[in-house]
């Protein structure tokens, strides 16, 4: 009879490699059904299926809590990635983690292959760096917007003590038209969005802010935004699209939902009437003021009156 030769080690070795990459799809199943993760998945097919993010237009970051640290915390690399400096600095927020959308990456992919096109990122205690801890495989980086993102999150986080988590960029129509057309102001955008639906005043009472073209990714249109952020949860990037802010998945996409319908409105209504403003119907001033006080909700009274 023919003798045969085991070699143990080899086979204990397969076999660990097929256990750790069993283990790595166990892991990768159960991070993707996390609250927080399976929230932010949903959020950017949503903002897909509305047409918001053709190719890789778009981007949609998350400050987690630290509960939600604490759950993914199993999940993250064994080994932390390199610091990578974002060319802006955001102290309030330091040491912080966020889910963030990858760059270049489509947000069509992100329900199918999280790991890939998403990641979490760990902020150092400078509050000017970043590293990534979870996802984002195969040398992906975050959001090349992702200076813009945190430097708002550190001036909505400080706004509104802690509440606002979600900062969400799409490629909303409505208002990138309505940038061609509309002088760039926040009160005439504003005006503009709040007569076109009664709901408007009350789901953005303090209005919305207006950043001028500038190249997007950079520090620059960062601090420009930021600097609105302190006012407004909403912004117009003239030509590109919106940014938007809030405290949860739902109201931040509620919000950006309601302003670029608000703005395709403006855009139908204003074609149908001849290319003119000049309505035959409208909420007059007085309306959304009586509008924020039956809501007990105040209203910019810079853009009223």
């Amino acid at each position: 009879m023919a003798t045969v030769d085991f070699d143990f080690d080899s086979m204990r070795e397969a076999a660990m490699g097929v256990l750790g990459t069993a283990q790595q799809g166990i892991n990768s199943f159960a991070i993707e059904n996390l609250p927080f993760v399976s929230g932010f998945t949903r959020m950017c097919n949503d903002g897909w299926l509305q047409g918001w993010h053709e190719r890789n237009g778009g981007n949609l970051t998350y400050r987690m809590t630290d509960e939600d640290v604490e759950s993914a915390r199993p999940f993250f690399d064994p080994k932390p990635r390199e610091w990578v400096k974002m060319g802006v600095t955001g102290e309030n927020l330091a040491g912080s983690f966020f889910l963030t959308t990858g760059s270049g990456k489509y947000m069509r992919n992100v329900e199918g292959d999280p790991a890939h096109n998403i990641g979490i990122v760990e902020i150092n205690k400078k509050g000017d760096a970043y590293r990534i801890v979870w996802g984002l495989l195969d040398g992906a980086k975050p959001t090349s917007e992702f200076p813009s993102h945190y430097m708002n999150h550190c001036v909505t986080a400080a706004r509104t003590d802690g509440a606002n988590r979600v900062i969400y960029h799409a490629h909303t129509p409505g208002i990138i038209e309505m940038s061609f057309i509309v002088p760039l102001t926040d009160r005439d955008f504003t005006r503009r969005l709040w007569q076109m639906m009664t709901e408007c005043v009350v789901v953005f009472p303090a209005g919305v802010g207006v950043v001028p073209w500038m190249v997007p990714g950079g520090a620059a249109i960062a601090e420009a935004s930021s600097e609105l952020m302190k006012t407004y949860d909403t912004i117009v990037w003239a030509h590109h699209g919106l940014f938007a802010a809030g405290p949860d998945f739902d109201t931040t996409f509620g919000l950006a939902h309601t302003v670029d319908k608000a703005a395709q409105l403006y855009v139908a209504a204003r074609a149908a009437n001849g290319g003119s403003e000049d309505w035959l119907n409208k909420i007059e001033d007085q309306g959304l003021i009586d509008t924020c006080h039956d809501f007990n909700i105040k209203i910019n009274e810079a853009f009223v009156g």
